[in-house]
């Protein structure tokens, strides 16, 4: 991103820009920055916008031919088209003799590294990969918005925001805006005022279901489960997440006894790196085997409501009443 940064400060930009990533805030941040340095507010016969994988490379490829109507340069902007996971060898090839005149910025969310295309715009311009952040950065970004509003939020405050709505900086920006208005003549921002209007990720709420399970806390996990009944999530779209992280406590407990590393227990569990800690915490609560026997009460409950033994509601409240008995 410093790179991003440092050709909008200077205003030296390269022909062609590809913005990659999971991170969709961070690529409309910097696409409409881009677009706004290179383009003159209102002009709207040197800018186009395509979007979708049906964007046809011949169309893109006549517009850029197109010489710019009373200024330096145009601009095409390019996004989710596909065309980096797809190989587009007459764009790949037709970037090498791209007018001057023409700038390109490709807005994807997956791209193959190995792709003629890819390698194209490497070799022209500059790609940059926008990822989720790491809790140091978001915490930073979460309590710099805060203080741009005149507010003050603490870092543990801002990482209790984090746990609770999740690593999505869109998400995280909305419920900022919620808590902005929320504590509107007053400046400071409490962990009270997420949870009183803040949006509780359903991942988080699995999480929090979790831990109270590990901690025995039957009602505390039955309330988990009745708030996300209220908000209308299928009981066994429940019982499957549950069930999913059960297992990776699972295997995180047993790597962590065969003595592999946190990066290595991350990566091979599938799990962001910025929540392993809580897993491990999490897994200390249960024996192996405890968590075994509740892995395989999840599959029998899934049985017993395929059957028509009971209903997908009951059958998920008893699991987690099995469930608690289990945690200490």
């Amino acid at each position: 991103m410093k790179s991003l940064n440092e050709d909008l400060k200077t205003g030296n930009f390269r022909q062609v820009y590809l913005l990659y990533g999971e991170e969709d805030y961070l690529k409309k941040q910097y696409k409409d920055r881009f677009v706004k340095a290179m383009v003159p507010e209102g002009d709207t016969m040197n800018y186009s916008y395509f979007e979708g994988k049906k964007t046809s490379v011949a169309e893109v490829t006549d517009l850029a031919e197109t010489m710019p109507f009373l200024a330096e340069k145009r601009l095409i902007v390019l996004e989710n088209t596909g065309f980096f996971k797809t190989a587009s060898p007459e764009l790949a090839d037709y970037l090498k003799e791209m007018p001057e005149t023409t700038c390109m910025i490709f807005v994807e969310r997956e791209v193959d590294k190995r792709g003629k295309l890819y390698k194209a715009v490497k070799n022209k311009g500059r790609i940059v990969e926008l990822d989720r952040q790491d809790e140091k950065t978001l915490v930073r970004w979460i309590t710099g918005k805060a203080k741009q509003e005149g507010k003050q939020m603490t870092e543990s405050v801002a990482r209790f925001l984090i746990s609770w709505s999740g690593l999505d900086m869109e998400q995280l920006s909305r419920e900022l805006e919620k808590l902005f208005s929320y504590t509107m003549g007053r400046q400071e921002i409490t962990a009270g005022d997420i949870r009183e209007i803040c949006t509780l990720q359903l991942t988080s709420q699995i999480f929090a279901m979790v831990d109270a399970v590990a901690e025995g806390k039957q009602k505390e996990a039955l309330d988990y489960y009745y708030s996300l009944l209220t908000l209308k999530e299928p009981p066994m779209r429940i019982l499957s997440l549950l069930c999913r992280e059960f297992r990776l406590l699972m295997e995180v407990k047993e790597m962590e006894r065969l003595g592999y590393g946190r990066k290595d227990i991350a990566s091979r569990c599938g799990i962001n790196p910025y929540f392993l800690g809580k897993y491990q915490a999490q897994a200390k609560r249960f024996r192996k085997e405890e968590l075994r026997q509740i892995v395989e009460a999840g599959v029998q409950t899934e049985e017993n409501f395929k059957m028509g033994r009971m209903g997908d509601v009951l059958s998920v409240e008893l699991f987690l009443i099995e469930c608690s008995r289990a945690g200490r």
